[in-house]
């Protein structure tokens, strides 16, 4: 009888143990899969849809022609025709910036920022990540992700015929901004980059994400990260020594690549101290600026941020001198560096659980 009882537990204690991790798995999947949202506004000025691809993948956005061209692929709704006939023609290329949004965003959430840049005279190219607006999925977004499809974009940009090669920035929010940076290592082709209320470190990002979705941070902490990396096929040693510092020191060794890093004070999502940590860990400095604003998204808002950022495009994008040497870059980006550097055979969620649990290394934690 006493075997009778004993066999009973076990199973019922294994069907639990089951359950539970099954529990955790999907909660960390839930975690990883960014809500869709769809793509509600279009630019108020004359653009065009794109299309590329990004890791076999098609990503969707819009290109906007600089203010001087005459493109008129799909004419701004608001725009006269008299409007459009005022637009002057020119063959001179155009500086462009790169949008990049941020994570459960997509293109329509940064239009934010494009009037003033196209009143500059700046072409604009933004699109919609991959898991996100109208681009294709992937499994285990990340911010090597992030990191791929400004890359791509960058590739895209560089066969427009009205751009000029050589004047080319991004401004890059949030996951966004942290793509751009992680992407720098890799010979990003661009004379200036910014990024608006960027998070630095992972469990930044971590906490984020478990507020955003109430989930308590003990135990889970421990255990959907490594879920994370591990559906990411990436190595937590690789990303936490390739990370958002040395990302920036590696693609400033050879040429001091103008970086202009903004955050709100008034930002509860990712809170102003991930510039402060930033600051104090690049060497030599960047370029900082603090606004203040509510919330995540509203940088832009404060007059000091304008103040700021069109003076430093113009003075690194717009005016930009042609380089004297090429871009070397550091690091290749192939196949292989976008998956883990160690790829596990496939195991269990519990076995796998254990195993990290009981061999992790000390950089793990």
């Amino acid at each position: 009888m006493n075997k009778r009882y004993w066999l009973i537990g076990g199973v019922s204690g294994a069907v639990l143990a089951l359950a539970g991790t099954r529990m955790v798995w999907n909660t960390a999947v839930k975690a990883q899969t960014p809500k869709r949202i769809p793509v509600e506004r279009k630019p108020d000025m004359p653009y065009q849809d794109i299309e590329f691809v990004s890791d076999g993948l098609n990503i969707q956005g819009w290109f906007i022609p600089a203010m001087a061209t005459t493109n008129k692929e799909n004419p701004a709704d608001n725009e006269s025709p008299q409007d459009q006939a005022d637009l002057v023609t020119t063959t001179k290329r155009s500086p462009l910036m790169i949008i990049a949004h941020g994570w459960g965003s997509n293109r329509s959430r940064v239009l934010r920022y494009i009037e003033p840049l196209w009143q500059a005279g700046y072409a604009i190219l933004m699109y919609d990540a991959r898991s996100h607006g109208h681009s294709d999925p992937i499994e285990a977004p990340s911010a090597y992700t992030f990191r791929d499809d400004i890359l791509a974009a960058l590739d895209y940009a560089l066969s427009i015929s009205e751009i000029d090669p050589e004047r080319i920035g991004v401004l890059g929010h949030s996951m966004g901004g942290l793509g751009t940076i992680l992407s720098l290592p890799y010979g990003l082709p661009v004379r200036a980059v910014i990024t608006d209320s960027m998070p630095a470190q992972f469990e930044s990002v971590l906490e984020a994400e478990f507020k955003r979705r109430g989930l308590p941070l003990f135990p889970m902490a421990n255990i959907i990260p490594r879920i994370w990396f591990y559906r990411s096929h990436i190595s937590l040693k690789e990303y936490q020594q390739k990370n958002t510092i040395f990302s920036i020191n590696e693609a400033r060794k050879e040429a001091d690549l103008p970086i202009l890093m903004i955050h709100s004070r008034g930002d509860a999502f990712i809170p102003p101290t991930e510039l402060e940590f930033v600051m104090g860990q690049v060497t030599p400095p960047i370029e900082t600026l603090f606004v203040d604003t509510n919330g995540h998204s509203s940088s832009q808002k404060d007059p000091h941020f304008w103040a700021k950022v069109l003076p430093f495009l113009d003075e690194h994008v717009k005016h930009a001198q042609p380089r004297t040497t090429a871009i070397t870059p550091p690091l290749t980006l192939t196949k292989d560096v976008t998956r883990k550097i160690n790829i596990r055979r496939w195991k269990s969620p519990i076995t796998w659980i254990k195993s990290v649990n009981e061999k992790a290394l000390p950089t793990d934690k």
